[in-house]
């Protein structure tokens, strides 16, 4: 079974998050909302393993344990 990686895995992680806030320059909240939700569905389909998007959302729930905690984020695998 694949796991949900939670660790550095973006050649240009800064370079990434500079067009994902292009991505919403410029538009509404209401806009930016709709996005954003596109892409987590494009995103889960191309993903399409039901127990890593479990894994995801536990990860997004509990932010605090990305810098290394005990949750299910701070897991890499």
């Amino acid at each position: 079974m694949t796991r949900l990686r939670t660790g550095p895995n973006l050649d240009d992680p800064d370079g990434f998050y500079e067009e994902l806030l292009s991505l919403h320059e410029g538009r509404c909240k209401d806009e930016s909302d709709a996005i954003t939700a596109r892409l987590v569905l494009i995103l889960a389909n191309h993903i399409g393993d039901r127990q890593v998007l479990r894994e995801a959302f536990r990860a997004a729930a509990s932010p605090t344990d990305r810098d290394g905690g005990s949750g299910p984020a701070g897991r890499d695998s």
